[in-house]
């Protein structure tokens, strides 16, 4: 018997056909969910656990759609045609796609322009903020020198301070300083820890700064590094996180600012996205430029007039260069917010 046993476990001789796979019939999909439900109803525990989820995906997906319904209407307007926008009975699927609202958003922002100064201002202001603002943080958070609480005090008034009640004395401020229609007054102050939200960004980096170890930088001084190199050298790596917070939230600020650019350098050359999508409802009350334009833009098609699509047009063309941006940099961002302790 043992011998029997031994000789049916050796392997098969070299060049046998290999054994025919065995085929194992599967439960039908209809099958195994039926039987995961009757499992859950004749388990009350399972039952209520599978309730409670029930109920927590269906508040999920309530709030979800709050958060998308503006987008959802956005991107479905902006393709309506004329008939269809006025029409009450296409809510969600116009009869036909008008792509010619955005070729139309596209040429009166003056797409190009707005781009290129968005681009400006973004990418300089958030670049001074930074510098500075991480700057005047970790001075605020590592250093004892006189008068720090009274400087650290202005840093948390000028946070609550209303930026439109200081639009006239900048006005004035740069006006006597002849730095109107240009570039800086928007971007010179960011880079001396000021401009759009940085007092709220020193704040950020002062906190930030504060929770780190003290024995790193004693261990800088003793390898023999001054103040400016153990920021970069040893503060700078372990501040991504922070960092990236304030890159974020720079950015799209930056973006979105209307008011400083519009005020400080004007239209023309110097014309933001925001900017030129304000200039659509001015169009409203002129009819003959829009007709100029159009005319100047061999653009015949009887579809071509302003109205709302356009204006959603217009919107989606604005704020997609950003929000491409911030899908990429979503997930450092939210681990940022964690890292820093700003949920807390």
């Amino acid at each position: 018997m043992s011998m029997t046993s031994s000789s049916s476990l050796q392997p098969a001789p070299a060049g046998a056909p290999a054994p025919a796979p065995v085929d194992i019939p599967r439960t039908p999909l209809g099958t195994r969910i039926k039987r995961h439900f009757i499992a859950i109803i004749h388990n009350p525990k399972l039952l209520r656990r599978f309730i409670v989820r029930v109920l927590i995906y269906l508040v999920l997906l309530d709030l979800a759609y709050v958060f998308l319904y503006p987008y959802l209407y956005m991107a479905v307007t902006s393709l309506k045609t004329n008939a269809d926008l006025y029409n009450p009975t296409v809510n969600w699927i116009p009869n036909s796609i008008k792509w010619l609202n955005y070729q139309l958003a596209y040429g009166l922002i003056d797409f190009t322009t707005g781009i290129k100064n968005s681009a400006i201002y973004t990418v300089i202001g958030t670049l001074g903020h930074l510098l500075s603002c991480a700057f005047i943080g970790y001075g605020l958070a590592r250093y004892e020198f006189p008068g720090k609480k009274i400087w650290f005090g202005v840093v948390l008034i000028a946070i609550v301070i209303p930026a439109q009640a200081l639009l006239i004395p900048y006005y004035i401020m740069y006006a006597n300083l002849k730095m109107m229609n240009t570039y800086l007054p928007v971007l010179l102050p960011t880079f001396v820890g000021f401009g759009l939200q940085g007092p709220l960004f020193i704040f950020v980096f002062r906190q930030f700064f504060q929770g780190l170890p003290k024995e790193l930088e004693d261990a800088a001084r003793v390898d023999g590094c001054g103040h400016i190199r153990t920021f970069f050298s040893i503060v700078l790596p372990i501040s991504k996180a922070v960092f990236m917070v304030v890159l974020v939230l720079s950015m799209v600020w930056h973006w979105n600012d209307y008011i400083q650019p519009s005020m400080f350098a004007g239209g023309g050359k110097f014309q933001t996205l925001p900017a030129g999508l304000a200039q659509l409802s001015k169009l409203l009350d002129n009819p003959t430029q829009l007709a100029q334009w159009l005319k100047d833009h061999n653009i015949t098609d009887p579809e071509a007039m302003l109205n709302n699509a356009v204006f959603m047009a217009g919107t989606i063309i604005t704020i997609a260069p950003i929000a491409v941006i911030f899908m990429f940099l979503q997930r450092q961002f939210m681990q940022g917010i964690e890292r820093t302790g700003l949920v807390e």
